[in-house]
């Protein structure tokens, strides 16, 4: 048999690391088409399956997670020692982030910084997966959410997460209009986190016996709210085009800070990038005008 290609065999680690097609596709400058070839191919040339495909991703098979063992050290160690001969990125500048968090803070943004400096050229991932900066040392930076425990990294605080109940103007109208009913007498979207729980002894109310839904997952709150299901405790900052175009509506003028923080995650070495420094001076700035507003009463 012939030797397998290299690129064939970068792209089997990295969809078994990153557990899901997409995201090992966009790693690797690859379409999920393309990869999905080379991972064809290169079963078929094994002659044995790799991958197990299924609804939440993919994961090695038995003979996947054995040839995983074996060739993931010698790829890193070959990622290793080109790495201090890599080519000069200059300005450009790669930073993970949660796409809600993208698109509902931090793409609105960009432009201003982009004019202030023509010279730097952002490339943004938009995933879920947490970067990791030992292995993908083409990523500079991080905007994460959580509460600044990330071992071997930078983590600056940015600013606070708020909660406020919020659903869509068919519900409202539905309902009377809001403060037409005590909320706990509202369709609630529930979480297992107890945040419901936290919000009405912060208002001074008794929760709910019951909730429509239970879900686990922000994101799956908020399309709830916008399909009318139900009221979601939703998060304001990865909710405010939401809210600003009024497919969700706010029920209360007051707030509830979560648990948890945005931040900016680095490794040590982003400190010497030039583009990032300017970045991270301008994202600094930004995230305290944001602050400053951010526990005001939703009018």
């Amino acid at each position: 048999m012939s030797r397998p290609p290299l690129h064939a065999l970068q792209g089997f680690v990295a969809a078994v690391r990153h557990g899901n097609l997409t995201r090992a596709a966009e790693s690797l400058n690859l379409t999920v088409s393309a990869l999905s070839h080379q991972m064809r191919t290169l079963e078929q040339r094994l002659g044995y399956p790799l991958l197990v495909r299924g609804a939440r991703g993919v994961s090695a098979t038995a003979d996947g997670q054995r040839l995983l063992d074996r060739i993931a050290p010698h790829l890193d160690a070959i990622a290793d020692a080109l790495h201090p001969f890599a080519a000069p990125r200059g300005n450009v500048l790669t930073i993970s982030v949660l796409p809600s968090m993208a698109s509902a803070w931090l793409v609105p943004r960009l432009g201003a910084f982009l004019a202030a400096h023509p010279t730097v050229e952002i490339n943004l991932q938009s995933t879920e997966a947490v970067a990791d900066f030992a292995r993908e040392p083409e990523v500079d930076a991080a905007l994460r959410i959580g509460r600044g425990q990330w071992p071997g990294t930078v983590a600056e605080p940015l600013f606070d997460e708020w909660l406020v109940p919020m659903a869509s103007p068919a519900l409202v109208e539905r309902m009377g209009g809001v403060g037409a009913a005590p909320l706990s007498q509202w369709p609630l979207v529930g979480d297992p986190d107890g945040q419901w729980n936290r919000w009405f002894a912060h208002v001074g109310q008794e929760p709910p016996t019951r909730y429509v839904a239970m879900l686990d997952d922000t994101e799956a709150h908020h399309r709830a709210a916008l399909a009318g299901v139900g009221v979601a405790l939703g998060r304001t900052t990865r909710a405010r085009l939401l809210l600003d175009s009024g497919q969700l509506v706010a029920l209360s003028d007051r707030r509830l800070r979560t648990g948890s923080g945005h931040w900016l995650v680095y490794p040590e070495r982003s400190r010497a990038h030039a583009g990032f420094r300017v970045f991270r001076d301008w994202l600094l700035d930004e995230a305290r005008e944001h602050a400053r507003h951010a526990a005001d009463p939703i009018s």
